[in-house]
């Protein structure tokens, strides 16, 4: 498969980055020499200066042997034309980075009238993902699949839940909650549990249910399990526009502290039942004034990962509040997870994500798409959901029959609109939705799962 990255910039190369994992050619454009050569220093790829949206461009990149053209510039305007002119010139599929808000209720137009394969929206699927945590604050990450029906929800385990010391099926046993541990992070591990495993305070468990399922167990244990009720937001960009409009849905009561002035008379103008606050988001005073102290959630979203570390920290320390901070680098993750700064949302990672979800589901070969797909574990895992659509070496087999892959775990079946935690007697059929969680990359079909 040939694929060609149009923009290099922050998403361009976490792009490039995951996709040569792919055993794919890949092909980088950017109009900065210096951006395209810092690429292709460390990746495995082609790399031409130049504009994405001209034809000549484009056709020294290949565009006539291109599977897909992926547009991820600064420009919304540029990379739907990249995607048009390509479409004109070759006969690819194309994905498209569109993030203005004034393009948000016309995206269905757009792509059926550009013939665009995929529009992806960094922001809006970041907002998502935030409005997710804070109306269920426990957890530290939420992902869904099947539209919802199932989620794969991570958080820390505490001293007050009595969970030290005990094994994952001894947990299970007691709490008869039917939900499923497939990751536990420490700083010794990360790993993808058996029954034996045991639990430890401060561990990072991540597990698989439905939402109902997962709020039974979190009140069990003794964590809290309602949304909050008001939140305040430091940084008034498109996550915030986003993120304000789908709180205030939710009946959550929306606080934003903006600096520049004309950009808090858009948001007000736009957002009526939000308080909108012109002022320093890093002012002390300020934030404790607006009720830092006692706000039940608390939302860093500036432009520097710098100021939204610190706020959290800031925060953390004076606030029993849900805390979530938006890092756009990612150098330094591995200090910032020692932070325990509550959630943190890489906007890039979701974008990735989303795309090779789609690269792979163009891959699959025996009659499975890859539906959904996260990486886990400090992305040394992937989570994914598999459309099983024909007969596959794994469909009518019971589990406990198959020769799965080590290091992985079918997690989940949804069958008929309906979740079940399988057993190893369980067989998968034509027409489900199955979950698996695995340190494998590159899984592209359900019957990858296999040991060949």
């Amino acid at each position: 498969m040939h694929i060609i990255i149009v923009g290099c910039g922050k998403v361009g190369r976490t792009l490039a980055e995951q996709l040569q994992e792919e055993d794919i050619n890949l092909t980088v454009i950017d109009t900065i020499e210096k951006t395209v050569n810092a690429v292709t220093e460390d990746i495995d790829a082609m790399g031409i200066v130049g504009n994405g949206a001209s034809i000549n461009t484009l056709m020294e990149a290949g565009i006539n042997t291109a599977d897909i053209l992926i547009a991820v510039t600064a420009s919304d305007e540029l990379n739907l034309l990249c995607c048009l002119i390509a479409q004109k010139t070759g006969d690819c599929q194309t994905i498209a980075r569109v993030r203005n808000p004034i393009y948000s209720q016309e995206i269905g137009f757009i792509k059926e009238k550009l013939g665009i394969s995929m529009i992806i929206n960094p922001e809006y699927a970041a907002a998502q993902e935030i409005s997710r945590l804070l109306r269920f604050p426990a957890a530290i990450k939420i992902d869904p699949f099947s539209r919802g029906k199932a989620e794969l929800l991570k958080f820390k385990v505490l001293p007050e839940f009595g969970l030290d010391g005990m094994s994952v099926s001894r947990i299970a046993e007691k709490y008869r909650c039917d939900i499923l541990f497939c990751g536990i992070e420490n700083k010794d591990e990360l790993s993808i549990p058996g029954g034996d495993h045991i639990i430890h305070n401060g561990d990072f468990v991540s597990i698989i249910a439905t939402p109902q399922n997962t709020a039974m167990f979190f009140k069990k244990i003794g964590l809290k399990t309602n949304q909050v009720k008001n939140c305040l937001i430091i940084g008034g960009g498109t996550i915030s526009f986003y993120l304000a409009k789908a709180l205030i849905a939710s009946k959550i009561q929306v606080k934003i502290v903006e600096k520049d002035p004309v950009r808090c008379d858009f948001l007000s103008d736009l957002l009526p039942d939000a308080t909108i606050i012109n002022g320093d988001g890093t002012d002390r005073s300020l934030l404790l004034e607006e009720g830092l102290e006692t706000v039940e959630s608390f939302v860093s979203l500036t432009n520097m990962d710098e100021e939204n570390i610190f706020l959290s920290l800031f925060a953390k320390n004076i606030s029993k509040g849900k805390l979530v901070a938006k890092v756009n680098r990612l150098p330094y993750t591995d200090v910032i997870d020692q932070l325990d700064l509550g959630s943190v949302i890489y906007p890039k990672y979701i974008t990735s994500d989303s795309i090779l979800r789609y690269v792979r589901a163009m891959q699959n070969t025996i009659g499975s798409n890859v539906e959904t797909l996260y990486h886990i574990l400090d992305s040394q895992a992937e989570a994914l959901e598999f459309a099983v659509h024909d007969i596959s070496p794994v469909v009518g087999v019971p589990l406990a029959d198959l020769n799965l892959k080590k290091n992985l775990l079918v997690c989940s079946l949804v069958r008929d609109g309906k979740i079940r935690i399988p057993r190893g007697q369980d067989t998968i059929q034509v027409g489900d939705h199955v979950i698996i969680v695995t340190t494998h990359k590159g899984l592209r079909d359900i019957s990858d799962i296999l040991e060949k």
